[in-house]
């Protein structure tokens, strides 16, 4: 037979296990990767640490380690997020259902505004560029995260020649390139650019007309 509870002290209650950080590692995971992206595009590879990033995400070096290796491994680890990121609202274009230049225009219009409004991816790959790509070269993934923005590109070209819309004879490669170098320009030098020529090149006017000459320079160059 079960003993009474004791006189005066009422039962027990169960009450549910909180979620902490390290019963939660995607959550825990998601959190460093957003602070160490701020933490590596200010500070560059050399200069982050990652005693701030495990301060500011209430964790630990330990737990850091645990998650991506080694600083390097983390720093890689952020490249790729980044890359993932952009690749995946890319996806959501839904190009496909767009008339060759009218997807042409939404490709070109989408990656000005990413890099517009992602100064820290800027960052990012003007740091890996300073490290030669070095720490790139070690994504096993970062190959693969890439191809289905060449595909995008190729599909809508395919097509846009098939319909007499645009010139044959044009690598996508290229294509991609000179979308990433128009767009990539505006943020990633508008400090130099805008302290030598003394002008106002972030305003609002100025951004939409660079959106709209950015996009027109390349539509002109494909168009046949």
């Amino acid at each position: 037979m079960a003993s009474p509870a004791r006189k005066g002290r009422p039962p027990a209650k169960a009450t549910p296990r909180e979620t902490t950080r390290t019963n939660d590692p995607a959550r825990t995971m998601a959190g460093i990767l957003e602070v160490a992206t701020a933490e590596f595009a200010n500070k560059g590879l050399a200069g982050a640490r990652i005693d701030e990033i495990a301060a500011a995400t209430r964790t630990s070096k330990r737990m850091i380690y645990y998650y991506f290796g080694s600083k390097e491994g983390l720093y890689i680890a952020v490249l790729e997020e980044s890359y993932r990121r952009m690749r995946s609202i890319e996806a959501d274009l839904h190009l496909e259902d767009l008339p060759p230049e009218d997807a042409l225009r939404r490709l070109v219009a989408f990656t000005f505004d990413h890099h517009h409004g992602n100064p820290d991816y800027i960052r990012l790959v003007m740091t890996e560029n300073m490290e030669r790509g070095a720490y790139l070269a070690q994504s096993k993934s970062i190959q693969d995260l890439n191809v289905p923005a060449i595909q995008a590109i190729r599909k809508l070209y395919d097509r846009g020649v098939a319909q007499g819309v645009f010139r044959a004879g044009l690598d996508p490669v290229d294509i991609h390139a000179s979308i990433s170098a128009l767009t990539f320009f505006n943020v990633s030098n508008q400090h130099t650019f805008g302290l030598i020529f003394k002008g106002d090149a972030q305003s609002p006017q100025a951004i939409a007309t660079r959106r709209n000459n950015i996009v027109e320079m390349v539509v002109r160059f494909v168009r046949k």
